[in-house]
Order: structure tokens, then C-alpha cells, then sequence
């Protein structure tokens, strides 16, 4: 696998599991019983998107670490 098309693939496996990820640990306004006047009660707390972001890149590290052992048999 060349280099540009590595980081392509990475690039790609990383934001389908950015989206895997995204709904882990979101507590909506209605679940956490602190809907305030004007808000949608579907929107979340706290999104923790540096957390995400973080577990998102580790996952998707193993994962293309895993595709390159199984490219290299």
C-alpha cells in the first residue's frame, strides 16, 4: 500500500468510527432531567468530543494495524 493511499484508507476508517462511536455516553436533556425553557430535549448534555476524538483514533490505529498484518500475509 503506498503512503497516499494509506493515509486514505486511515482517513476513512477513522470517520466511520468517529460515527460508531458518537452516540456512546450521550445523555439528552430529557434523560438528565434538566430541560431548560427553549431547548430541544433531544440535545445532549455534553458530547465529550475530545474523549471520543481520542478513543476514536485508537480504535481506528488498531484496526488499520490490523488490515496491514493481514495485507502483509
Amino acid at each position: 500500500m503506498t503512503i497516499p493511499m494509506g493515509i486514505a484508507v486511515y482517513f476513512t476508517m477513522w470517520w466511520i468510527v468517529l460515527f460508531a462511536v458518537l452516540p456512546f455516553g450521550v445523555r439528552s436533556h430529557d434523560e438528565d432531567g434538566s430541560t431548560l425553557q427553549g431547548t430541544d430535549p433531544g440535545a445532549p448534555v455534553a458530547t465529550h468530543m475530545a474523549v471520543k476524538a481520542l478513543w476514536t483514533t485508537l480504535i481506528s490505529a488498531l484496526l488499520f494495524a490490523a488490515l496491514l498484518y493481514y495485507m502483509s500475509l
